[in-house]
């Protein structure tokens, strides 16, 4: 048994001895985002076309509140059918804003993802550049949702992939 775990050990402490160090990298994504002239146009145009929807909203809010107030005016005596065609038409028109703004912000992330898909695609090249020019084993986010803990070296990278993109 002994002999085996030395056989063992003779085998495995060369190859341990000639093995490549792993080179860890770090990067904030989240910051070189934040200083890409791209992500600030692309957000400029999310807020425009939210602005948009804002006002449109308040629009739709102006109406049912209007037709809020004119079923609470209705008198006592008022005819039954008309009373449940009002209540009707504000029930409809409850859903219609509830669907207008259910919509608008599908389409506010639709458009978000389009646009922020190409900066992102962008820092990731940026990112495998740095990490093959760097003889990088592996490039982490710096502020994960996980935290992974290891015990090999770290470099943060954020420097090199925003000079590589040429940002500040």
């Amino acid at each position: 048994m002994l002999k085996k775990l030395l056989l063992v050990a003779a085998v495995l402490i060369p190859m341990l001895a000639s093995a490549q160090t792993l080179k860890i990298g770090l990067v904030d994504t989240g910051e070189i985002f934040s200083k890409m002239p791209e992500s600030a146009a692309a957000q400029k145009q999310v807020e425009d076309v939210n602005k948009k929807y804002e006002d449109e909203y308040a629009k739709l809010g102006e109406e049912m509140k209007r037709m809020y107030d004119e079923l609470q005016q209705m008198k006592e005596d008022e005819l039954p059918a008309i009373r449940e065609r009002k209540t009707r038409e504000f029930t409809d028109y409850q859903q219609k804003i509830s669907q207008f703004e259910q919509q608008a912000m599908q389409d506010l992330q639709k458009l978000q993802q389009e646009l922020m898909a190409p900066i992102m695609q962008k820092i990731r090249g940026a990112v495998e550049a740095v990490g093959k020019e760097g003889g990088y084993s592996l490039i982490q986010e710096k502020n994960p949702q996980l935290t992974i803990y290891f015990a090999a070296p770290v470099v943060d990278i954020t420097g090199e992939v925003k000079a590589k993109l040429g940002v500040q």
